[in-house]
């Protein structure tokens, strides 16, 4: 199992290249269960999860090449099992099932695993199928679900999910009539799916609202597509340069879907601004240095939860303190004991720690509980006075393409481990 180990105190200077959003590409390349032609992706990230899908995507007959950015899905004769062995690792496996009912009338999924940051029940997605005609029981562990066609119908979310709006948005696409979507998930990546499968012949309206409307077509065609990048990635690399007292120009940054993100940096103290042509951001530490600031994690176009953890490491070392509530899922402070370790000042009450700033974070070994825990240690071990060795770095291989790689051209001083060294 690898680990990192970081030398910290370095300023970060340089350009970064933002990869392919994990979270757009994920819903995107199950969405190829649904294409009677092959399809082509561009800007998909070389991550872990990523190649689990097209795994996952081999198994269920649709055979997939992924290549320097570059994955083509061929259509094939389809089969409707998710096993266990994949769908344990990745809880956007659960994704096929929608795409599995509507081309197939039948899907059998396992239950899905993932982060361990909480509960994550998929009953939301299994209550609109069945709006739509799914019948579903629970066997051995699988979800397996029948229908003979679905038929397109008003559903309202209890909340926005990310997931289950993803999951209805593939499904009522090859759907018989008209489905409405309610209180559905507003996240740029459910519109990147959504402007994929318009794209591939879908009827859809109203995606980036709270409430989408699709007409359901015969069948899709394929085309070629290009990811949209990572927001997440974006601003875990601003919090980078503020946290480092460094400067760095992202290159292929999304800022007009980081609103939220953006003004809660700049409260923080960091000074971001537009590149020339409009397409990236610069970012670097604003003359008054950290200060503490309160964050709210909410669904879009709130403060990302995903992002809770870095701008927490970021505040460890500021001027003051700040509240960060976690509003999404009730475990995401794991992250917290570890930044402890490192010297933070950070009391939990419930699902809110106030950060109260040190001078500065000591190196120390610590290990990550998940993917944005991973990345909130790697920040504050770049701060850090001394070594720090991030264990359990699997997590942060399945959401962040090359990281050290990447970390290490704009002057960290970071490397991967073998456990056994």
């Amino acid at each position: 199992m690898d680990t990192l180990i970081i030398e910290g105190g370095r300023p970060l200077r340089g350009t970064v290249t933002i990869s392919g959003a994990k979270n757009a590409a994920l819903p995107i390349l199950m969405a190829s269960i649904l294409l009677d032609e092959p399809v082509i992706y561009t800007n998909v990230p070389d991550l872990r999860d990523i190649h689990t899908t097209l795994r996952l995507l081999d198994i269920l007959g649709c055979p997939a090449q992924f290549r320097a950015g570059r994955v083509r899905v061929e259509p094939g004769a389809l089969r409707t099992e998710a096993p266990y062995d994949l769908v344990k690792t990745m809880r956007a496996s659960v994704l096929c099932l929608g795409p599995l009912l509507a081309r197939m009338g039948e899907a059998r999924v396992s239950m899905p695993g993932g982060c361990a940051i909480g509960a994550r029940p998929v009953d939301l997605h299994l209550s609109a199928l069945e709006r739509m005609g799914a019948v579903f029981n629970l066997d051995e562990g699988y979800i397996h679900g029948r229908c003979a066609r679905l038929k397109g119908a008003r559903i309202q979310f209890d909340f926005p999910t990310v997931g289950g709006t993803e999951n209805l948005l593939m499904a009522a696409s090859l759907a018989e009539g008209d489905t409405v979507l309610e209180n559905a998930a507003r996240e740029p990546e459910v519109v990147d799916l959504a402007n994929f499968l318009i794209r591939c012949g879908a009827r859809i309206e109203g995606h980036g609202s709270s409430e989408i409307r699709i007409h359901g077509v015969p069948g899709l065609h394929g085309c070629e597509y290009a990811i949209m990048p990572d927001r997440i990635e974006a601003g875990t690399f601003l919090a980078a340069a503020g946290i480092t007292d460094g400067e760095l120009t992202l290159v292929n940054c999304p800022g007009s879907d980081m609103e939220a993100v953006l003004d809660k940096l700049k409260a923080a103290g960091l000074s971001i601004a537009p590149t020339a042509d409009g397409r990236g951001l610069t970012a670097r530490r604003a003359a008054g240095g950290l200060r503490g600031v309160d964050v709210s994690t909410r669904p879009h176009p709130g403060f990302p939860t995903d992002m809770q953890a870095q701008i927490m490491a970021l505040l460890c070392v500021a001027q003051g303190s700040g509240i960060v509530e976690e509003n999404i899922f009730e475990n995401r402070f794991m992250h917290v004991q570890e930044l402890v370790r490192m010297g933070a000042d950070i009391r939990l009450s419930g699902s809110t720690a106030v950060v109260r700033g040190v001078p500065g974070l000591t190196g120390a070994p610590v290990m990550a509980s998940d993917l944005r825990a991973s990345a909130s240690l790697v920040l504050a071990g770049l701060a850090a006075r001394g070594v720090t060795t991030v264990q359990r770095i699997y997590h942060l291989d399945r959401g962040y393409e090359h990281m050290e790689v990447k970390l290490r051209a704009v002057g960290a001083a970071i490397r991967r481990a073998a456990a056994r060294d």
